[in-house]
């Protein structure tokens, strides 16, 4: 199925902005992980009086495992949402390069850097890379200070490698269903395995911006709800998340992408919400003794020699970093991490953990 499109109209129109109590950046998003915020009210105003707070048990987390938030506004910057309209080039003689970029968390200015360093674009932030295959690996928000620009960024080189005659995509993940869900949903109470849930408050504890929310508008949510969730490339099964969750979604490639995209076009909170949490999960290619044949299972299914994914960052799949209380802290990432019997490849370096924002051109060399 080609990326980006659906196969009924997928109208996320905007709704109201988050209640006044969303934090600032450079604020904490939200108490850690499985601790009620007797600050979330968690109402949208919708013209009547708000909704009943949505208490959240002691017990209750949007993941399995959450990470720390590590906010920075140094890097803000507004940026304006232009894509240029070009006419595609000639097909050029053999596909290019083929890179990938791991989770990006709203880190622009890091982004610019990394591409830049690879060539992919030049100091104007122009793409400069031809015929250059480039894929993104989802999680472009949250947690970061500029996850907007970071969307216009991607938006905009689309447009120029496709008129290059390359082209850059993404892929759906997690945190792209989670501001879907925050900006459509609200504070609709949905059954979580935990008790009752709001997108809202789950995206508050996951690191929402209230600067994204607040220039977020509708040609992002629709580029944001018609991302594919898997891909293939040169034998690379390209997902975000390290699960094996993608199989409850179709036996082949575009089975998956389109029930994705049915579910999100059906726009029922609770089947989005369960997309979302199976989505989140995370961890299941690190088993010594079953890792590999968990990334075999997704092989076998849609294709390829190996699994590359983002989602969990590199120092958690190391074991370096077990906590959500900000331990490891600067843990040095120089590059992906191949594991699983060879079979799988890590590409979040851990940006939101003062790590690394990889961009990595495959196969590995070395």
């Amino acid at each position: 199925m080609t990326q980006g499109a659906s196969q009924g109209p997928m109208v996320w129109t905007m709704g109201a902005q988050p209640p006044a109590s969303v934090p600032p950046p450079g604020a904490p998003a939200g108490p850690p992980a499985g601790q009620p915020s007797p600050e979330l009210s968690t109402s949208v105003e919708q013209g009547g009086p708000p909704a009943p707070p949505v208490q959240l048990p002691e017990a209750y987390t949007p993941t399995a495992r959450d990470l720390p938030v590590i906010s920075r506004t140094d890097t803000l910057v507004d940026h304006p949402s232009v894509v240029p309209a070009q006419e595609p080039a000639p097909a050029p003689d053999g596909p290019g390069p083929l890179y990938v970029v791991g989770d990006v968390h709203g880190y622009y200015e890091e982004l610019r850097a990394a591409l830049e360093a690879e060539g992919l674009i030049d100091a104007d932030g122009t793409w400069a890379a031809g015929n250059a295959r480039l894929w993104f690996l989802g999680d472009f928000t949250d947690r970061g200070p500029d996850g907007i620009g970071v969307i216009d960024l991607v938006m905009q080189l689309s447009a120029e490698a496709a008129a290059a005659g390359g082209y850059c995509k993404a892929l759906m993940g997690n945190h792209e269903l989670l501001l879907l869900g925050a900006k459509r949903f609200g504070d609709t109470p949905v059954q979580s395995g935990a008790g009752t849930a709001s997108f809202q408050a789950a995206w508050l504890l996951n690191g929402g911006q209230k600067t994204d929310m607040d220039r977020l508008e509708d040609h992002h949510l629709q580029w944001m709800a018609r991302l594919d969730a898997v891909m293939e490339e040169d034998g690379h099964l390209l997902v975000h998340s390290d699960t094996t969750a993608y199989l409850e979604y179709g036996d082949s490639i575009e089975a998956v992408n389109d029930t994705v995209h049915e579910v999100l076009t059906r726009s029922d909170a609770d089947e989005v919400w369960d997309l979302f949490r199976k989505f989140t999960k995370r961890f299941a290619f690190r088993d010594e003794a079953a890792g590999g044949q968990a990334v075999r299972e997704l092989l076998d299914a849609y294709g390829g020699h190996r699994v590359v994914h983002g989602h969990s960052p590199i120092p958690y799949l190391l074991g370096e970093v077990g906590a959500e209380d900000g331990e490891g802290d600067g843990i040095a990432v120089n590059g992906p991490h191949v594991y699983a019997d060879g079979l799988a490849i890590a590409m979040d370096g851990g940006i939101t953990m003062a790590g690394k924002l990889l961009v990595c051109q495959l196969p590995l060399v070395g």
